[in-house]
Parts: structure tokens; sequence; C-alpha cells
């Protein structure tokens, strides 16, 4: 293989309403951030396979050679619904990264070495991935679909299973639609390692970018919104996707007649907020259309507090902001992570006041 070098990006995501509803089927929305993850992908004649992740301060490499018995009696990935379960145990033991592990570290490198061995199953690439991102990891910000996103882009790239559309004249370019759905089926292997049972939401954005909804896995771009002004704050309180959506499913397990109608409400919430998205942009945005998205907001955030996924972190922004006639919900899957809040085209300069203060 010729030394090549692919550059792939993906930004991050904000759900405004019903993330882990979707677990059930039910309606989410979602909307890309400004901030990105970006990869570099190098192709060498070294024999090695290298991955970097500054971020978090990884540097690894393994011999092409050692790679290799991996493979045996691996299934080929064509359907892209289940991870190779016997693939995956090799790995582990091949890394010593346990079954229960939820390190940010080893499972990037898990899911790294997993899409490389299965898009290169045919004959192992020599690589260098070097990774960074604007994103914090464990925000509830979508950084793992961001970076598994890039990865499978560049991969796939590299594998020449999906064109290479950038020119050196063009400082971006987009796939075609069929090679984007295959990007975005890579990216949510990815997140299955990552996260057990992931929604599919965070890779979506990452993959298509806009504002989407989504529904039984079924994506659907939103194209007439209004500009909405969004406030992100981050808690600094770490907590784990995976953690905390084994935990709403074992709630709904334990409890199906109380969790399944919260579900349910939290679905109306999704096609509530898209209806009234809907009408300001059609018309002129009024003060009746956020008084509808704030209490909208409001009933989700008490709706994610009942799955069990709020932290008194998020209690306090909500609080905080509500106190300045603002209001506030978490994003992504909780617990602590950050926090979004809704700014009226009057309120951005007072929304700005000090908050970092009240706070701490």
């Amino acid at each position: 293989m010729q030394t090549r070098e692919f550059f792939v990006s993906a930004p991050g995501k904000v759900i405004l309403h019903g993330e882990h509803s979707v677990v059930h089927g039910k309606v989410a929305l979602a909307v890309s951030l400004n901030l990105r993850t970006y990869l570099r992908l190098q192709s060498t004649s070294s024999g090695e396979v290298c991955i970097n992740l500054p971020n978090i301060d990884t540097f690894l490499s393994w011999e092409i050679t050692a790679l290799q018995p991996l493979l045996a009696g691996c299934k080929e990935q064509d359907d892209l619904k289940e991870l190779d379960a016997d693939l995956l145990k090799r790995l582990r033991e091949f890394t010593g990264i346990s079954d229960d592990s939820i390190d940010t570290r080893s499972m990037a490198v898990l899911a790294f070495l997993y899409m490389y061995l299965t898009v290169f199953a045919e004959s192992l690439a020599s690589i260098t991935v070097s990774v960074w991102s604007e994103l914090p990891t464990g925000a509830g910000l979508g950084s793992s679909a961001a970076y598994n996103v890039c990865l499978s882009a560049a991969l796939l790239s590299a594998r020449g299973t999906i064109s290479s559309p950038l020119t050196p004249q063009q400082e971006s370019a987009r796939w075609s639609k069929e090679e984007m759905e295959l990007i975005n089926r890579w990216a949510f292997m990815g997140e299955k390692i990552i996260h057990g049972n992931p929604s599919g939401v965070d890779n979506a954005v990452g993959t298509w970018g806009g504002f989407l909804r989504y529904h039984a896995g079924n994506i659907t771009p939103l194209s007439w919104v209004p500009i909405l002004r969004i406030l992100l704050t981050n808690t600094k309180v770490p907590r784990s996707t995976k953690v905390l959506v084994s935990g709403v499913k074992d709630k709904i397990n334990k409890f199906p007649s109380i969790m399944n109608p919260v579900l349910e409400s939290v679905s109306a919430v999704s096609c509530t907020c898209e209806q009234t998205l809907t009408e300001m942009a059609a018309h002129r945005p009024s003060a009746e259309h956020y008084d509808i998205l704030e209490e909208l907001i409001d009933i989700n955030q008490h709706h994610l507090n009942v799955m069990g996924v709020g932290h008194s972190s998020l209690d306090t922004l909500c609080r905080v902001t509500l106190a300045r006639g603002l209001h506030s919900k978490l994003t992504g899957a909780g617990g602590g992570g950050c926090g979004i809040t809704l700014l009226r085209p009057v309120s951005v300069r007072m929304a700005s006041c000090r908050l970092h203060d009240c706070l701490a």
C-alpha cells in the first residue's frame, strides 16, 4: 500500500429530548455541535499498527504478525448487525481489557482493534492512526461516537470500500448517501463495543450532522428548523454511559408498568418539540413557542430523573438557571456530564451573568 493520509472529522451532539427512550424505539431529537473530533490515518510500510490518542495520553503499537492470529475463525461482517463475540473475546484476552471495563483509554483501543481487524481482514495494512478532539470524554457530548465515525470513515477509505472524495484543491468533501450509511453502521459497531447497548443516536448525528429525528433506528434529517441558542454547561462530573443505560434497562425490567408510560411520555415530549420547531421555522418564532419549549425541557428533565439518570450537579444547574428565568436539562446519558439551557433571544446577555460563579 502506498503512503497516503486521510483526514476526517465528526461533530459532537446535544440531545434535546429523549435519548433513553429509543431503547424501546421511541422518538428522540438530536442536533450536532460545532465541537469536533479529528482523525488522521497514514499508511506506512513499517509492518506495525499504531494508534495515537493525545487527548487521553495513549500511544500504542502492535506488530501485524502478532495481530494476524486473532483473525482465525472470524465471521464476515456483511450485515453489520451483531458483533463477532469470539473476536471480541480474543481481543480482550490479547489486550488484557476485562468485560466490565469502563476505562476510556481501554475501550477506545478495543474499538479500534476490532474495526481495524474486521475492515482489513483479508490483508492487514500497516497504518498509523492519530486522533485528537475538542470534545471532553464522558460528558454526554458523543465523544466516543465522533471517534468511531472518524475511525470507520478513515479505515473504510483506506481499504477502498468507500471513495476518497477529498482532493488537494478542496478543504472538505462529503461521501454519497450509501457510503454515509455504511460509515454509520460501522461506527455503531464501535459504539456497541464501548457502551454495550447504545441507542444509535450519537453515531447518527456524528455521521450526518445537523438536526435529526431518530425513531426505531430510522433517521430523518430535519432541515426546516429554527436557530436555537443553547448554553452548554459541563458539570465536570464523570460518568459511564454503559452503566447508566444498563441502569435504565434494569429499572424498565423491574417496573414495566411504571416505566413504560414514562418512556411513552418522553416520546410524546420529543414529538411535541418537533411540531413546535416546525411551526417556529414556518412562522416567526414567538414567545408562546419558547414557552412551550421551556415547559417541555422541564417535563423531560423530570422524566429523566425518574429514570434514574439525574445528578445533584444537574439539579444545581436547573435551579440556578431557573432563578434567572431559564430552563435546563441534561444531555446524553446523564449522571453528570453536560447540561443544556435554552436561551431566548432577549435572554442571552442575562444568561451569561456569572453563571460559572453561581455553579461553583
